[in-house]
């Protein structure tokens, strides 16, 4: 089998010294070079034609976000952000997974020798990930469609009362910050209430959701252990934490823990997923979008047994067509759907629903 070759770009001689090494231990992958900068980077691009990038944020002659851009455009390539673990890290990693970058590794501030070691195992996976990914050109991002003008635009549709008992849940992973835009941002004011389960570190969910915010017409929030699950609003799973649907009298309610990784993921969508059965049951619309691996699959079954209505994204508008996948092969979904139609489907359904909701 052909390994996986890989190209590192990152001013630190350390930093590179360090992910070839990680690299080469593996029997699928080996680094076949390393680039101080993207002036540098770009001839051995040409030259070398790697499969998988790792490319550090701040880079001196041209900033990793330009030359991104570039190569986006010009030569799409898989791409694996090295970000620092900082507010501004955060920001400029989104901004990179916009442009097109696959995924992203927390390069620590300090203990880099260490903290790079002890993350080999998550660097491997994820340049296995960025191997496996679907690329494009990258263009800009679309407006939703009530936003385009001449379009026809969805016919109105009041959730005043179906809004507070139904509630959108979503699961992503690999590419999953923009499959997760290209469906807040189509819901309406008065949606359902939405959970949202992406895999991410912590420090970068609280960045994630304000990003979402500002795109939005609901409201887009870090999730906040115990706080009320409301119409118009969006949480977040935190970085690092377990986020579970509960009740408190007639109230959904979030509910936050620390528990053991499940599926090697903390947050975890299994989690979310199981927690949505027990508590919504037919209440719920499961959506299970872009990602590696099969975190929340069998989790999304039991919410198809509790009565939920599952959407899957489909492979052609996937990065990584693997969470989607293992769900489909498990019966656990309805509807398998390109990512730009999934909310507009979603606001079908509610319509079709009507008040069905305090009939359940």
């Amino acid at each position: 089998m052909s390994k996986t070759r890989v190209l590192i770009i990152d001013d630190s001689a350390l930093v590179r010294s360090l992910l070839s090494e990680i690299i080469n231990k593996q029997p699928d992958m080996e680094a076949i070079g390393a680039a101080p900068d993207p002036m540098v980077a770009r001839e051995m691009i040409r030259a070398m034609n790697p499969d998988v990038l790792t490319l550090d944020v701040e880079m001196p002659r041209m900033d990793g976000l330009d030359f991104l851009e570039r190569l986006m455009r010009l030569r799409p390539t898989p791409v694996v952000m090295v970000s620092t673990l900082t507010q501004r890290g955060a920001e400029t990693t989104l901004r990179a997974l916009e442009l097109g970058a696959i995924d992203f590794v927390s390069k620590p501030k300090i203990g880099i020798a260490s903290g790079l070691t002890d993350l080999a195992q998550d660097i491997c996976e994820k340049i296995r990930g960025a191997s496996r990914a679907r690329m494009q050109r990258h263009v800009a991002a679309a407006p939703a469609p009530q936003d385009v003008a001449g379009e026809a635009k969805p016919r109105p549709v009041n959730f005043s009362r179906l809004s507070t008992e139904k509630l959108i849940i979503i699961g992503a992973s690999t590419g999953g910050t923009e499959a997760i835009r290209e469906v807040l941002v189509r819901l309406p004011a008065d949606s359902p209430a939405v959970l949202v389960t992406q895999h991410m570190p912590v420090g970068f969910t609280k960045s994630f959701a304000a990003r979402l915010d500002s795109l939005c017409k609901i409201s887009v929030s870090e999730a906040v252990d115990g706080e009320r699950v409301l119409p118009g609003h969006a949480y977040i799973a935190p970085g690092d934490r377990h986020m579970k649907l509960a009740r408190s009298g007639a109230n959904y309610v979030v509910q936050l823990d620390d528990g053991p990784p499940v599926n090697r993921h903390r947050p975890s969508v299994e989690v979310l997923f199981r927690s949505a059965a027990v508590v919504a049951g037919r209440n719920a619309f499961g959506l299970m979008l872009t990602g590696m691996g099969k975190d929340g699959a069998a989790a999304m079954v039991e919410m198809r047994q509790a009565g939920s209505y599952n959407i899957a994204q489909d492979e052609a508008t996937c990065v990584v067509y693997g969470m989607p996948r293992e769900a489909v092969l498990l019966g656990a979904v309805d509807e398998v759907l390109p990512i730009g139609k999934i909310a507009g489907r979603l606001l079908e359904k509610l319509a079709e629903m009507g008040g069905a909701a305090h009939r359940v």
